[in-house]
């Protein structure tokens, strides 16, 4: 099992933070016609300019506030839109970069998804409505920031294979077993009947089979994690391959190898594997 660090799918949507956040713009904040594309909250008083490393080349900067500085880049109001999926793709990954570089020389981050862009309001210009945010969600900012210190969010599913599952439940299930000798007894029309027994009866068992060993990884897994966030599973395009599992963990940096060696004994269990990627900045849990 390798560790992915890939683009996580989750920065193209995540909307973190409190959704309360105003729509920005600087001198795009003093400019009625431009907002402010957010990227996120660092825990640092500074202004400065990080260069044109934004989405499109854009110069992205800080503006700070009461020991908080947003990281931002001036922006057109409308979101960014294509039907090309590689160039969202391309703005997607490059939001990514600008907050793995912010992190490297501001600390702690709160990361916001991709496309928040905080917009003027009427005779206020955007980076004044960006100020009086981060004034009224101060306490909530820095809990926030305090919550996620020195941790990571890692994205770990868990899969299996029902065919495999199946063929252990033959062979292990005495009740099985005994639905299979019934069959194997009965003539034709029969044990038609006793084959859709049996399917049933498999069924009810993998389900079983699947909730306990749910819990079970759960509980392995949260020994090694701060916190857990349980995503909604997600099909596969393998055919005979089940999601199980898709969580969000935040775990702390020193502990990333030890969550890794727990999930490497699972992908090695049979039937099961294992995809663990990061790791990100903590979407899921700001």
């Amino acid at each position: 099992m390798k560790r992915e660090e890939a683009p996580k799918e989750a920065v193209a949507s995540a909307a973190t933070a409190s959704e309360d956040v105003p729509t920005i713009t600087t001198d795009a904040g003093s400019d009625q016609g431009l907002g402010l594309y957010l990227y996120g909250i660092a825990d640092a008083d500074v202004q400065t300019e990080l260069g044109r490393i934004g989405i499109e080349e854009n110069a992205v900067y800080t503006i700070p506030h009461n020991g908080l500085s947003a990281i931002v880049h001036d922006s057109p109001l409308e979101p960014y839109k294509s039907d090309d999926e590689e160039v969202v793709k391309i703005w997607v990954t490059t939001h990514q970069q600008v907050l793995d570089i912010a992190e490297e020389k501001f600390g702690t981050v709160i990361p916001f998804g991709f496309d928040r862009i905080i917009k003027p309001e009427e005779k206020v210009p955007a980076k004044d409505v960006l100020n009086n945010w981060m004034a009224d969600e101060f306490d909530s900012l820095k809990d926030k920031i305090e919550r996620i210190r020195g941790k990571k969010e890692y994205g770990v599913q868990i899969f299996y294979i029902p065919s495999v599952m199946s063929e252990k439940i033959v062979a292990e299930s005495e009740e099985i077993k005994k639905i299979k000798e019934e069959m194997d007894s009965k003539s034709p029309g029969t044990a038609y009947m006793y084959k859709q027994k049996l399917e049933i009866a498999i069924k009810k068992e993998m389900e079983s089979r699947m909730v306990s060993h749910f819990k079970d990884f759960y509980e392995r897994i949260k020994k090694h994690a701060v916190e857990i966030v349980v995503e909604k599973t997600k099909k596969t395009d393998e055919k005979d391959k089940q999601m199980i599992m898709n969580l969000s963990c935040l775990v702390a940096e020193d502990r990333y190898k030890e969550l890794g060696a727990e999930l490497e004994e699972i992908d090695n269990e049979e039937a099961f594997s294992v995809r663990f990627t990061g790791p990100w900045p903590a979407y899921s849990f700001v």
